[in-house]
């Protein structure tokens, strides 16, 4: 009997668990996974600068996560290569001199990614096969109650519709064992030869949590959320604070690598309502995960649209103010050093600094999405470039009032100015509340106004204890809630 080579491609699948790529119908002789870093993200995030694409954060959170996912798969008998470059080429390489069996990857919302994958497809020898899987969906496609071409046009729809028609399949467990390593390459090189920058990086001491890449990592703090800080009674009330560990589930990063998929949170909370009893605010971590969905879904179709017509605008001043957090207005600043130095940011945060560069800067909504790329540990393609449109009021369920008032959003989220003191330590010494998100008025000999303000800089000057506006809930880059 002739022995069989079958390569698993992994991209933002990296997980042992609930992973359909690890699971066989007829299990091929030998495996090798594979995890190829595409070069393209470590090219100058914009023309003419030198930021990559990845940012530092990101970079060291993915090698803590394939740190983790070589360990796994060495228990179980396999292995994993990690390499650089182009990752069609990478692929259909090592598929060559392998002489494999097929390729599993699984499908991916991102346009370059899904252009790798059509590239291997057309690229394997007839002989050989590309095995394409739905991997890290709340729901199957095929359970879908419209096709792909009728995904509705707004998220209350969507929701709506997939409540009434699907039921979220439960995750799969681990394989026990796994085929063994071919006569083939392992391993992949240390960090600090991808990027010693990245190798380097520290997070900021002032974030309210430290996050670590890995699966394990991912299961610990969705555990300790639920069941220790009782997360499931509270996250209704608390999911749009700005400080400390708990207000949120954090569990993005690991959702957006893949460390962690879909269904595993849904089980979670499914596990603990079976014994808490459901509410409002368990309901509503699964409600995020439906946004999840709904954009992977939503740039699944739009593909290439997604990203708007022709190339982003030339950065300008108010852009570069706006990302270095010197625009003087301090709820935008605490939130940009937060993002610059931590690579999370709260979603109340997200909303008002892109709203914030969007409504009021004037600036093209699709250089704050790539600096989001470039910062965010949570980065993921589908619901960072879904929201900003969102924000934008392009695309999908197109709407020009979806606006922040920053002023009136500080004094409601942050009405003693704790937040932003956190991060501009200079605001300390101003009295708590109004005068710390306009210390300009409060002591005009020591803080200067805004260099960067709107056109109407009168709409700032509301006292900020008015009722804040409303506004749909929105996540921008995977779940930050």
């Amino acid at each position: 009997m002739n022995s069989t080579i079958d390569i698993v491609w992994l991209q933002d699948d990296l997980r042992i668990a609930d992973n359909p790529l690890l699971h066989f119908t007829s299990p091929p002789s030998y495996l090798l996974c594979l995890y190829v870093l595409d070069e393209q993200w470590l090219v100058p995030l914009i023309d003419g600068e030198t930021t990559p694409r990845i940012g530092s954060a990101r970079l060291r959170f993915l090698w803590q996560s394939l740190m983790e996912l070589r360990g796994e798969l060495l228990q179980r008998g396999s292995d994993l290569l990690v390499r650089i470059g182009k990752p069609s080429k990478v692929v259909l390489e090592l598929a060559s001199s392998l002489n494999v069996r097929q390729v599993r990857v699984a499908g991916h919302p991102g346009v370059e990614e899904s252009t790798h994958i059509q590239a291997v497809a057309q690229g394997l020898p007839s002989e050989m096969s590309l095995d394409c899987q739905e991997s890290g969906r709340l729901f199957e496609r095929h359970s879908l109650p419209f096709g792909c071409e009728a995904l509705p046009e707004s998220f209350s729809a969507f929701r709506r519709s997939v409540e009434q028609a699907c039921v979220i399949p439960s995750s799969r467990c681990a394989p026990v064992t796994l085929p063994p390593w071919p006569e083939a390459p392992r391993g992949f090189p240390p960090l600090k030869a991808v990027c010693e920058q990245s190798a380097t990086w520290e997070p900021d001491a002032r974030q309210g949590y430290i996050f670590r890449g890995g699966e394990s990592a991912a299961h610990a703090r969705l555990k300790h959320y639920l069941w220790s800080q009782r997360g499931g009674e509270t996250y209704k009330k608390t999911r749009n604070g700005l400080l400390g560990a708990n207000f949120s589930t954090r569990v993005s990063p690991w959702l957006a690598r893949g460390c962690l998929s879909a269904r595993q949170v849904n089980d979670a909370v499914k596990a603990w309502e079976a014994k808490h009893g459901s509410n409002e605010s368990s309901y509503w971590i699964t409600f995020e995960l439906l946004w999840r969905e709904y954009f992977i879904l939503a740039a699944e179709q739009e593909g290439a649209k997604m990203y708007g017509a022709g190339p982003p605008a030339t950065p300008c001043d108010a852009f570069d103010a706006w990302r270095n957090g010197v625009t003087g207005l301090p709820f935008v600043d605490a939130a940009m050093l937060e993002l610059r130095h931590t690579g999370w940011l709260s979603n109340r945060a997200r909303q008002n600094v892109a709203s914030f560069l969007v409504k009021d800067l004037k600036v093209d909504w699709r250089l704050g999405a790539l600096w989001f790329e470039h910062c965010l540990i949570d980065y993921d393609v589908a619901s960072n470039w879904g929201n900003w449109r969102y924000i934008a009021g392009v695309g999908r369920d197109p709407r020009q009032d979806r606006y922040f008032n920053v002023l009136k959003q500080a004094g409601h989220y942050d009405p003693q100015g704790l937040y932003v003191a956190h991060w501009l330590k200079k605001l300390e010494k101003l009295p708590h509340g109004l005068a710390r998100h306009q210390p300009w008025r409060a002591d005009p000999l020591a803080f200067e106004a805004p260099c960067v303000v709107p056109e109407q800089w009168e709409r700032w000057l509301i006292p900020c204890q008015e009722a804040v506006e409303p506004d749909e809930p929105t996540v921008i880059a995977s779940i930050t809630k």
